[in-house]
């Protein structure tokens, strides 16, 4: 538009510019956004008295045949289970010969907090197996764990190899390709021998192909499945044979909880208070969970937030019948004011009211 010949004078309506008429109002097609991604609201921060924020999220619980019990969301749409693999990546560790005493084959399926018990337990899974730190090729860090990580910083010390929560699960391969007559400078090629044998075991265990790939945080390949497959895979973990691999890397996690995370970490806690519970989270706000008999729940926070994870997996957990006086002692920090609690991370009411539906028809039913 020429200002000087189209400007209008004071008091007259500007005219149209036929550019920008039926663009201005135009906004996304809301329903078509939320048929392309699925997910539903399931938790929400209040403030006061108002709910503040509102993580969506979906998540599957099956059944110990892979049954589907109820689901909410994308349940059925590929994500990337991220650290919530390592359970998995194991049981195809295990079935390749890795024979570890239960405490250093919990580290193996570990996101470890860098505790003093950490970083040496992987050390000692490197030397059994005639290697040391200099192996690894997960990426430096600082220690996973608030505390430890402050206690090293204070130290003078950086980020390292075996600091790096993805340690334990780093040297638990290297064991494996030793043990195997693998390459070890490369194994985390996704062509190498291991990483073909866990792409394997993660298909047979979840019944799906991959869907996409990618490479973790820490360097390792990583796959994407759908939160059925993935609930269906620690399904498995309930009713398995204790002297197969699957029961095996079973009975070490739920034997040693805080070497798959720390001594104050949630999923420790969830484990401790619920006898055969087993629990191992993800980066981006996935959770996966299985019962002694069974049951399993996958879940998956779709904006990655890490504090929306607990709350809903406690309302699952509720609702399948765990007795919540067992999850006192598992809590959800609430969002603060002025250094006080001002409101808390709770289930959306419409899927507590949704779960309450399906288990009452289950329970009316038995």
């Amino acid at each position: 538009m020429n200002y000087q010949q189209d400007s209008p004078r004071f008091g007259e309506r500007p005219p149209h510019d036929e550019r920008f008429i039926g663009k201005m109002h135009t906004f996304p097609d809301l329903e078509s956004i939320k048929a392309t991604y699925g997910h539903v609201p399931l938790v929400v921060s209040t403030r006061g008295q108002i709910v503040e924020s509102v993580h969506y999220g979906s998540f599957a619980v099956v059944a110990a045949d892979g049954a589907t019990i109820f689901s909410a969301g994308a349940a059925r749409s590929p994500i990337y289970p991220r650290s919530g693999l390592k359970p998995l990546q194991l049981i195809a560790m295990v079935s390749a010969g890795l024979t570890l005493p239960d405490n250093l084959l919990a580290l193996g399926a570990s996101s470890h907090s860098g505790a003093t018990n950490h970083q040496a337990g992987t050390e000692q899974i490197l030397a059994l197996h005639g290697l040391d730190a200099s192996s690894l090729r997960n990426v430096p860090d600082l220690p996973y764990g608030p505390a430890e990580r402050e206690a090293w910083l204070a130290a003078g010390r950086g980020p390292t190899q075996l600091a790096q929560d993805c340690s334990g699960k780093h040297a638990a391969m290297l064991a494996t390709c030793v043990i195997n007559g693998w390459t070890v400078d490369d194994y985390l090629d996704p062509t190498h021998p291991l990483q073909q044998l866990i792409e394997a075991t993660l298909a047979d265990l979840t019944c799906e192909a991959a869907s996409a790939s990618s490479i973790d945080g820490c360097g390792t390949p990583l796959f994407a499945y759908s939160l059925h497959g993935v609930a269906r895979a620690y399904a498995r973990f309930g009713p398995a044979d204790p002297d197969s691999p699957t029961g095996r890397v079973a009975a070490a996690i739920r034997r040693y909880p805080e070497m798959v995370a720390g001594e104050t970490r949630d999923v420790t806690r969830l484990m401790r208070a619920v006898s055969g519970l087993l629990a191992k989270d993800g980066a981006e706000g996935v959770q996966l969970v299985s019962l002694q008999d069974g049951t399993a729940i996958a879940l998956k926070i779709a904006d990655g937030a890490d504090r929306a994870r607990l709350p809903i997996t406690l309302s699952i957990l509720v609702a399948l019948g765990v007795d919540q006086d067992l999850l006192t002692d598992v809590t959800c920090p609430p969002p603060l004011g002025g250094g006080t609690p001002v409101g808390e991370l709770r289930p959306a009411k419409e899927i507590t009211e949704a779960m309450s539906t399906v288990t009452d028809a289950g329970k009316s039913q038995s």
